[in-house]
């Protein structure tokens, strides 16, 4: 159990070090708080626009970030010959394997509630054609993610600590303290939207991205036991349309609620993830819906099927894989 703990915090930690997850961080933070800030002149759906938006956001940086992520934390070391090194320990590949996803998984967590907490705030920034951009919100955030750079460089500079996992860690935390203030101290503009408020509706809505962003690293982790960082990119990003279009096809082959479909379309429709299911961004309609919280279980049971899938799939393909 110690060596499968030390391996995952330091696949973990690998992780945060890479310059790119740093910058996919950053951009996608900066732009999610972007996109309460135009004008959309939407009728009054403004702000369902901006949440809808901001996940979409979540969804494409965390696939993104699944791909480099299990890329540079497998991959790259079968090729450098740093997985060799580890396995001649009394390391096991399965455990080896499963290690590196929980590694994988943990740096998607921390992006995903980064994006989050944007998200958050990009909520209670949104407004509709009479309202205004909320720039102390924005000059808030913006002043956190700058000092958390700047904080970084100083602790690079005098201290001789890693400029990228620290800034990754301070980002995490300054943008936090950035949201509470701008939560708790200051006031929405006066000719905002009329129900500008954070809408926690998004924590739910952002649990279900993850459980998805986890499924893709499964597939990115299998993936990375034989190909490199682009071919695995084709690969989960066939996976994710695949998985968007599961529905059209299994009811194009006469599948419906009501009536199976044949033999062969009940197994696609089983072994293909179906990204539907996590993405509920009608309940963020303007008015109300509520959250059915009885969702997030049956959704943790059918990503804990899928991920264990594609992390057996993973093992097996591992476990032949020559690499000297």
């Amino acid at each position: 159990m110690r060596q499968f703990v030390t391996i995952a915090r330091n696949a973990f930690m690998e992780l945060i070090r890479q310059p790119v997850f740093l910058l996919l961080m950053t951009a996608s933070a900066a732009f999610t708080l972007f996109l309460a800030m135009p004008y959309y002149f939407a009728f009054g759906d403004e702000p369902k626009l901006v949440k809808n938006s901001v996940l979409a956001v979540m969804l494409l940086a965390g696939l993104f970030g699944a791909v480099v992520s299990a890329s540079a934390s497998l991959a790259r070391e079968i090729r450098a010959g740093t997985a060799l090194a580890v396995l001649s320990k009394p390391v096991s590949r399965a455990q080896f394997i499963l290690a590196k996803y929980v590694g994988v998984a943990a740096a998607l967590a921390l992006l995903t509630y980064v994006n989050l907490v944007a998200s958050l705030v990009a909520s209670r920034m949104a407004f509709d054609a009479y309202g205004e951009t909320d720039t102390r919100s924005v000059g808030i955030f913006g002043g956190a993610m700058a000092l958390a750079y700047l904080a970084g460089g100083f602790v690079n500079y005098f201290l001789r600590r890693p400029f990228v996992s620290n800034a990754v860690l301070l980002l995490t935390v300054l943008l936090t303290l950035a949201a509470l203030v701008i939560v708790q101290f200051t006031a929405p503009p006066k000719t905002a939207y009329a129900a500008a408020s954070v809408d926690w509706r998004l924590v739910p809505c952002a649990i279900l991205i993850l459980f998805a962003l986890w499924i893709l690293a499964g597939a990115a982790i299998a993936c990375s036991t034989r190909l490199d960082m682009i071919p695995t990119l084709a690969v989960c990003s066939a996976l994710f349309l695949a998985g968007l279009m599961t529905d059209y096809f299994y009811q194009k082959s006469g599948g419906s609620l009501d009536a199976p479909g044949p033999w062969w379309a009940e197994v696609l429709y089983s072994v293909v993830p179906n990204w539907q299911l996590f993405w509920v961004a009608d309940v963020l309609e303007t008015g109300g819906k509520t959250f059915p919280w009885s969702y997030l279980g049956k959704s943790a049971g059918y990503m804990v099927c899928q991920v264990g899938a594609a992390l057996a799939i993973a093992v097996t393909l591992f476990e032949d894989r020559e690499l000297g």
